[in-house]
């Protein structure tokens, strides 16, 4: 498969690797240093763009893969706002776009526990729930993507959660994300419920 990079940074770079070792081939390598080059003649030679930003460029790097005809992966995050619009875009134009806060395998599976916890703690009033992110310095937006994700599912799952905020909070209703930009630290996010007898928390 042809491949267009659009973002040659950390995860760029990791992409890059991986693809290379399962016989794939890279013909666009789009970083700030080049988007003169991000092009419908370039971008056309892949048979997929992959697409890893930042939220500021997220989207129109996937308005232009899509008016390019390429199909296109998105795995930039703190876009949400945005990603409808990509979406009915996509449905216009007639392409194709996929877009997750995290494609890790240990990461959707903690989604699945995630929800399920969620349906099974939705009548237990007693406990609040609050979730934590925490990320090395160079990760740009807050909350995390993923953290985001998290947080959306335990509001689809308990009624009494309306919407999250990225800050404690002691609003019935809000939902609080702690996110913490630690050196080193990998991505790590917790979901805990806590009562005044007991907590039950969930780690990946």
């Amino acid at each position: 498969m042809k491949i267009a990079l659009i973002g040659y940074g950390k995860m760029g770079h990791m992409i890059e690797e991986i693809a290379l070792q399962r016989g794939h081939e890279i013909v666009l390598k789009i970083h700030i240093e080049n988007r003169n080059e991000f092009t419908k003649e370039n971008v056309s030679k892949a048979d997929v763009a992959i697409e890893f930003t930042g939220p500021e460029s997220a989207f129109d790097n996937v308005k232009h893969c899509l008016e390019y005809g390429v199909p296109v992966v998105s795995g930039s995050t703190g876009w949400n706002a945005q990603i409808d619009e990509a979406n009915k875009l996509c449905l216009q134009i007639g392409g194709s776009f996929l877009h997750a806060s995290n494609f890790s395998i240990g990461v959707n599976i903690f989604f699945q526990v995630n929800k399920l916890l969620a349906r099974l703690m939705a009548s237990q009033a007693d406990y609040e729930v609050s979730l934590k992110e925490v990320h090395h310095t160079q990760k740009k937006d807050a909350p995390s993507g993923t953290a985001v994700t998290l947080a959306e599912q335990v509001i689809e799952n308990i009624g009494r959660k309306t919407k999250w905020l990225n800050q404690d909070t002691t609003t019935p209703e809000e939902l609080a994300i702690i996110s913490e930009r630690i050196d080193p630290a990998p991505g790590t996010h917790y979901v805990k419920y806590s009562s005044a007898i007991d907590d039950i928390e969930i780690i990946h």
